[in-house]
């Protein structure tokens, strides 16, 4: 018995939790993450082997950046469209990983990539910091929709805009701005956030659009 005990574990096929992403349960849990969205500009105006190219870049961007920046996307719960995505980070993530590390390590990955590459890629980012639950189709609450909304939004696109050199445009909410920018921690500085007032669908997302060098 004991042998047949051994033998069974020793070929036990068990994901290793490490490889495993987090998810939301469905249940009536409330807990508070850490989200951010990334959208390419530009995206449907490029040919369909282009738009094949950009997105094995950005996934090349993305994992580089969250290495940099010590943040494991394994971790991380991603709903993927087909010009970015939107994340969830597990409820015990460092903020100043997120808001400091995070940026500067994804624009410093977006550099690098676009000097070997033709047109460059542009960014668009949101970070909000909400509650959530576990919904049948995914995280359900306002936090997915403050981020979404910020994101879309015409001021963060009339950002990027604005300077053709500029590779990435990065938009907080007005809680993540207020919690976290206004610490001063790891050289955040406030009055490099820029404030803007979104409307949409009725609703406003107050934010705040970073204007300041990184």
């Amino acid at each position: 018995m004991s042998g047949a005990a051994t033998n069974t574990a020793a070929t036990s096929t068990a994901p290793d939790p490490a490889d495993t992403p987090f998810t939301v349960p469905v249940t009536d849990r409330l807990t508070y993450h850490f989200l951010i969205a990334v959208d390419v500009e530009g995206f449907s105006r490029l040919s369909t082997a282009q738009q094949k190219q950009v997105q094995l870049d950005l996934h090349e961007v993305l994992e580089t950046a969250a290495a940099a920046a010590g943040l494991d996307r394994r971790t991380w719960l991603r709903q993927v469209g087909g010009d970015g995505e939107m994340a969830i980070l597990p409820p015990d993530t460092d903020g100043l990983l997120v808001l400091v590390s995070y940026p500067r390590a994804l624009a410093a990955a977006l550099a690098g990539l676009n000097r070997e590459r033709t047109p460059p890629i542009r960014l668009r980012v949101a970070m909000h910091h909400g509650p959530l639950s576990g919904g049948l189709f995914g995280a359900v609450g306002r936090a997915p929709i403050v981020v979404a909304r910020l994101l879309d939004s015409q001021e963060l696109r009339d950002e990027l805009r604005a300077d053709p050199v500029r590779e990435m445009a990065l938009i907080v909410s007005s809680s993540l701005y207020s919690d976290i920018v206004e610490t001063g921690f790891e050289g955040l500085a406030p009055e490099e956030f820029h404030p803007v007032e979104i409307t949409a669908k009725g609703a406003s997302f107050p934010g705040h659009i970073h204007r300041g060098p990184r």
